[in-house]
């Protein structure tokens, strides 16, 4: 752990090395360098990304520090990449730093209580996430429902998951309790799924297809609900 006065270094230490992941992938990437990195594209790579995601999630459940330093950096690897690729297009090139600067930007807009000149002091987890989300709004006006923005290609759990989050923040699911749930504890519901798969396991329905549609259904009633 570093101390307050060495902040500068520490700044510098951090940004040499990502100096030298972006030059090594440029080397890698650039005519002599490695033949498989020359033939990736945005495309190829999506399953390593998203490989690379599940493989943070394991380290992180497991509580595998040493796996999770390695696994960090195989997720960075695909940021660099997919930066290095972008920056080769003629017609709409960006890079690295513009990914950063990007990332910098949104940060610091929808965080005004750290770097605003409001001056909020302390304020709570709700203000902050209700903040995020109109600033989120007021910077894509194309989208028009609180429902909008959640990639369709998420796992069914993980995009009901998300899909009913954001309803309950706008509003949309009520105050009634979800059926049939006695004990809301997370190891009764993780027992309740395991068994709703092994119920459509036994009767041949393929759980995934089936929770996709019953939330394409829930989320058009929601839409409708909502305009």
């Amino acid at each position: 752990m570093t101390s307050p006065q060495d902040g500068p270094a520490e700044a510098a230490r951090q940004a040499a090395a990502l100096a030298r992941a972006v030059a090594v992938m440029d080397r890698l990437r650039s005519p002599g360098g490695c033949p498989w990195y020359a033939l990736q594209t945005h495309a190829s790579l999506l399953p390593y990304a998203v490989e690379e995601v599940h493989e943070v999630v394991e380290a992180v459940e497991s509580a595998d520090r040493a796996g999770l330093q390695e696994e960090l950096g195989d997720l960075l690897l695909q940021v660099l990449f997919h930066a290095r690729l972008a920056a080769e297009d003629e017609e709409d090139p960006f890079d690295v730093a513009d990914v950063a600067d990007g990332l910098v930007a949104k940060l610091v807009r929808r965080n005004p209580h750290v770097f605003g000149a409001e001056g909020d002091g302390e304020i709570d987890v709700a203000t902050v996430l209700e903040r995020w989300e109109h600033l989120k709004r007021a910077e894509k006006p194309a989208r028009t429902s609180a429902l909008d923005g959640v990639p369709p290609t998420l796992g069914a759990l993980a995009r009901a998951q998300k899909l009913l989050a954001r309803a309950d923040q706008a509003g949309l699911l009520g105050d009634a309790p979800p059926p049939d749930v006695v004990d809301p504890s997370p190891e009764a519901i993780g027992e309740t799924l395991l068994a709703v798969v092994v119920a459509a396991h036994r009767s041949g329905v393929d759980a995934e297809a089936a929770l996709r549609r019953a939330t394409a259904a829930w989320e058009s009633t929601a839409r409708t609900a909502e305009s």
